[in-house]
């Protein structure tokens, strides 16, 4: 059975993505970049360097990169595009509304009462029913001219009601009379049927992210369903024979940090993370589970340098997909990659440094899964930076800030494999080649977590 409120199966096959995006009002942000050739960079697993200084020449200036995975996302024929679903509200939040939300009913449905006290009619005192109105409860009789009920907030307001006397507005005598102690005016405190809207009211147009509160109005206003854009189908591949998964760093083997921080990190981006692999420095296995994925975006971690173990390139040469930016101007993470799969599919190279592969996942990721989600952009954003930040001579840099009032404060411990500087962080810092002097206002990516926005729910 449908839902009340939801689309068909039919009905959704009308609509898809790029409508809903259309309805999005989007910030492209710098000029728009093209594929770039596909070559061979010279940057691994965690802790390896970077790449050569001549490389830079080729890589892509980072705003660039972020309008070449937003053009990518939209890319592609009608027929690779996804059609909404019908979603139950319980599953629906951080997902984007594909049908706008309309009142199945009136809001509020019946006359109710905004406060805890009496309904009346007529001039006072009143003579006091003895049995109350009650949220929940059937209608009651029409009251009589000097006759009063007790009512709860919520409650359906008896017929003939003239106003509802608050509890504190009230005194009894010792006739159980009731006697208002100041002026009572026709209509107060209640809510009369559809006060806040009418039934086939548009409440809130396609292109809304779902929050708690568009679950609570949609719940409201009769739905059980809403109509979506689905969550992208992610899957993560944890490169690396140096990996561990428990324990100690010990005999040169480190403890995988991107594999317990990318699934939750992606979800809060508005991805469905379909499957975690962790794989090694194997070329077959990590070419099986390129081409045997049904997820529409692959995200790898290291793998993208040009030794021996470094398998991302090649296996994308082996399966003809299509490099669209093979380098980003951007510290930390330079040798971060976007290619193109199939027609709507993808994969984002992350470097396997730490705070590399975050600024990767927000430089590529973010802006690939925003669109792919339909999601709004959010609005840009600066403030000055309280202490001066060392720049790169050619690249922009990412550094952890806090916000404290009006100021960003840059974080210590932001090197390509240190976390406790972005652990701490609420946004970072877009930082221009050349660095930034104290007093500067600087642009800011809020991390969806200190954003206070859909990001806190990680499930």
């Amino acid at each position: 059975m449908t839902a009340p409120g939801a689309r068909t199966d039919e009905e959704a096959e009308d609509l898809d993505v790029e409508e809903v995006l259309a309805l999005v009002k989007e910030n492209p942000g710098a000029p728009p970049g093209g594929p770039v050739p596909a070559h061979a960079p010279h940057h691994g697993h965690q802790g390896t360097p970077h790449r050569p200084a001549e490389h830079r020449h080729r890589a892509t200036p980072w705003p660039e990169a972020r309008t070449t995975a937003e053009r990518a996302a939209r890319s592609g024929g009608r027929g690779a595009r996804r059609a909404p679903v019908s979603v139950p509200l319980d599953a629906a939040l951080g997902l984007t509304l594909a049908a706008p939300l309309t009142a199945l009913t009136d809001l509020p449905s019946f006359d109710t009462s905004a406060m805890d006290g009496w309904a009346v009619a007529g001039p006072g005192p009143w003579s006091v029913r003895a049995e109350g109105a009650l949220a929940g409860h059937a209608e009651q009789e029409p009251l009589t001219d000097g006759e009063a009920v007790r009512i709860a907030t919520g409650a359906r307001v008896p017929p003939d009601t003239t106003a509802v006397l608050r509890t504190e507005y009230g005194r009894s005598d010792d006739k159980n009379r009731l006697h208002a102690t100041g002026e009572v005016v026709h209509g107060q405190d209640i809510r009369p049927r559809g006060q806040e809207c009418r039934t086939g009211d548009q409440l809130l147009p396609v292109g809304t992210l779902v929050t708690p509160a568009v679950l609570g109005l949609a719940a409201a206003a009769g739905y059980d369903a809403l109509t979506a854009v689905p969550r992208p189908r992610v899957d993560v591949l944890v490169l690396g024979d140096e990996l561990l998964t428990e324990g100690l760093p010990h005999d040169g083997l480190i403890r995988d940090a991107l594999g317990p921080m990318l699934p939750p990190w992606l979800r809060a981006l508005g991805a469905e993370v379909t499957a975690v692999r962790r794989i090694g420095d194997d070329a077959e296995a990590l070419h099986r589970a390129v081409t045997t994925s049904d997820a529409d975006v692959l995200v790898t971690t290291g793998g993208t340098a040009a030794g021996p173990v470094d398998h991302v390139h090649p296996i994308l040469r082996r399966i003809g997909a299509e490099l669209l930016v093979d380098g980003v101007k951007v510290r930390p993470g330079h040798p971060m990659l976007l290619a193109r799969i199939s027609e709507r599919r993808f994969l984002v190279g992350l470097p396997g440094n730490p705070l590399a592969a975050v600024s990767g996942l927000l430089t590529l990721a973010e802006p690939l899964l925003r669109v792919l989600a339909a999601r709004p952009a959010p609005e840009p954003y600066a403030l000055p930076l309280r202490d001066g930040v060392h720049g790169h001579p050619y690249d922009t840099r990412l550094v952890p800030v806090v916000l404290r009032g009006d100021e960003a404060v840059p974080l210590h411990y932001n090197g390509p494999a240190m976390l406790r500087g972005i652990a701490a962080a609420d946004a970072l810092a877009v930082v221009p080649p050349g660095g930034a002097r104290p007093g500067r206002e600087t642009e800011l990516l809020d991390l969806p977590w200190a954003a206070g926005g859909i990001g806190v729910c990680f499930t």
